[in-house]
């Protein structure tokens, strides 16, 4: 999503966000993250007014004071970006890659079941699943921060039962474009 992202030619506009469309986001953020409204709090004080970043391809960046906080593709769900979510690792669900996956994503490509379901993958337990369509933060064998962030394109009961195509579906992951991003 954010491979070969310039500011310079993908950012169509910068306008600051009403109160209540502010209200309905921090609403929307409590029940898509694994958060409370004191963490929320921490990452985006109730005073601070949000700024909306619209870019190419419908997707929207949500900043604090310039800083990328959480951006949306489209009414989907609304992703951390991985600097928020290596200060909150607790955000959003897990599900780890084998080492052999990893160029594979820092590359920016989708993952496969097989590097979710293999020695050093993990996927949640049957009493943890998580459905089709949920962002996770994806980590890697053997390293300690989030090493990317997805949408599974399938429930992780079926990965496992399916062990076959795209598991996860890559939105950002460490030196993307976004990552890269400081001020915006």
């Amino acid at each position: 999503m954010f491979k070969k992202f310039q500011p310079s030619s993908d950012v169509s506009g910068q306008v600051s966000v009403k109160s209540s469309v502010q209200r309905a986001i921090r609403s929307s953020l409590l029940s898509q993250w694994k958060i409370t409204p004191e963490t929320l709090e921490q990452i985006w004080p109730k005073k601070e007014s949000l700024t909306l970043v619209k870019c190419r391809d419908h997707i929207s960046i949500y900043t604090l004071h310039g800083e990328p906080l959480f951006f949306q593709h489209f009414d989907g769900p609304f992703f951390p970006t991985l600097k928020l979510l290596h200060k909150y690792p607790f955000i959003l669900p897990t599900v780890r890659i084998d080492r052999g996956a990893i160029r594979f994503l820092l590359a920016g490509a989708h993952m496969m079941c097989p590097g979710l379901t293999s020695a050093g993958g993990y996927l949640p337990p049957a009493d943890a699943a998580l459905p089709e369509n949920t962002p996770v933060a994806i980590h890697a064998e053997g390293k300690e921060h989030a090493a990317g962030i997805g949408l599974t394109k399938m429930s992780t009961e079926d990965i496992k039962k399916v062990n076959k195509g795209v598991g996860v579906e890559t939105v950002t992951y460490l030196g993307d474009d976004l990552w890269k991003l400081q001020q915006l």
